[in-house]
């Protein structure tokens, strides 16, 4: 299960460290964007479109790794200053009952919608926009896929900490063990 985890884990690093630079990319096509219209008074639709389809790309390519890294948003009030098994405990039945069943619905729903794109290499619906949108949805397969074994990864976790066996689970993933290190971890983003 160690093994597994650190596997999932290592995947969604690379792939966030990777996706994660789009984020300059949007910046400076969004800034070229506005440069062009309002100091050239020109436009080009095809940039407009990229800057969007950059932020969706990097959105579900990163989604993984900000699970991995316990950036996404959630009530804490409990959950921050819990014990690591009652932690272990919510992670398992999170995973169980939600992530999940939300993966397998987005990838089951999505693979027709992907399939479609893909069957006549759908392009931008602007006059002038990028082609290859049916890529970019592809995207949503890569989401599902990449969340759900991220969710695996910390089903892992969960089990490797309730059954008592904490010294196994991969540091990138590990629970913080007090309180006060839950607490700095919370602020630096970590955890």
């Amino acid at each position: 299960m160690s093994v597994v985890a650190a596997a999932i884990s290592r995947l969604n690093w690379a792939i966030g460290q990777v996706f994660s630079w789009l984020s300059l990319g949007i910046v400076l096509v969004c800034f070229t964007v506005v440069v062009l219209r309002y100091v050239f008074a020109t436009s080009f639709l095809w940039l407009q479109d990229l800057y969007i389809w950059l932020n969706g790309a990097m959105f579900m390519a990163v989604a993984g790794f900000a699970l991995l890294r316990d950036d996404h948003v959630r009530v804490d009030i409990f959950y921050r200053p819990a014990r690591m098994k009652t932690r272990a405990a919510v992670d398992l039945v999170g995973v169980l009952l939600f992530l999940l069943p939300f993966c397998y619905i987005v990838l089951i729903y999505s693979l027709p919608f992907v399939q479609r794109a893909w069957s006549y290499h759908e392009a931008s619906a602007n006059v002038g926009g990028m082609p290859g949108l049916y890529i970019l949805k592809t995207f949503i397969i890569g989401f599902a896929v990449l969340l759900a074994l991220q969710g695996v990864a910390m089903l892992c976790r969960s089990v490797l900490v309730l059954g008592g066996r904490r010294d196994l689970v991969p540091a990138m993933m590990a629970y913080p063990v007090k309180t006060a290190d839950a607490e700095a971890q919370a602020i630096e983003g970590l955890h």
